[in-house]
């Protein structure tokens, strides 16, 4: 019984902690939380996160001793505890990269569908120069990257998509201007991913 009372108590003695062989080893909410799971485990060494450069070691270092430096740092009734409470970590930060990112990386793409990505689709798969690289009915990717801008009475558009047929496929690249809330196309090139080909679609100069 007073071996079982002691190993309660040798958690949250920073240093003079002696750490149980059955928690080490990698830590999965350290490594995708970092400095979120640093605040909720008292372990401040991870907002390190924040210094640029650093932060790219301090991850993998943060799953590797993560689970040592919670069990330093902060009192657990017992190793069961603490278990259950990086498992729960664990499973939050799975979460997060499973699901609520790629659902933040599709509403933000979907975002970029607006009416300068309409015309520029139609723009690329009208083009016959395009058509005869990737072949008939192109068809957009999934995905859009870029940016979209608004300023005073007006904005831009800065996109980027790909686009595939039967014969290949090409990276398109669009920039375009709204004014009084109606977009029009400048640029638009495609740049086929087999050949390297450029095809001006449409250049205008502003």
């Amino acid at each position: 019984m007073s071996i079982n009372m002691e190993r309660e108590y040798i958690s949250g003695m920073g240093k003079n902690s002696v750490v149980p062989d059955e928690i080490k080893g990698w830590n999965w909410g350290a490594f995708l939380l970092n400095w979120i799971w640093g605040i909720g485990n008292s372990t401040y060494i991870a907002l390190l996160m924040f210094v640029p450069l650093v932060n790219v070691v301090m991850i993998f270092v943060l799953g590797a001793k993560g689970s040592e430096w919670a069990w330093r740092n902060r009192t657990w009734r017992d190793v069961e505890h603490f278990k259950s409470t990086q498992k729960k970590w664990r499973n939050a930060g799975l979460a997060l990269v499973l699901v609520v990112l790629p659902l933040c990386f599709i509403l933000l793409t979907n975002m970029m569908k607006g009416e300068a990505y309409d015309l520029s689709v139609d723009a690329v798969q009208s083009n016959p120069q395009v058509v005869s690289i990737v072949g008939e009915n192109p068809k957009p990717g999934l995905f859009v990257l870029g940016e979209i801008s608004y300023g005073g009475s007006g904005g831009t558009a800065n996109l980027n998509y790909s686009i595939s047929g039967s014969k290949g496929s090409a990276e398109v690249y669009v920039y375009a201007t709204n004014l009084a809330d109606k977009w029009e196309l400048k640029e638009v090139l495609a740049v086929s991913k087999e050949s390297g080909e450029r095809v001006v679609v449409l250049s205008q100069s502003e």
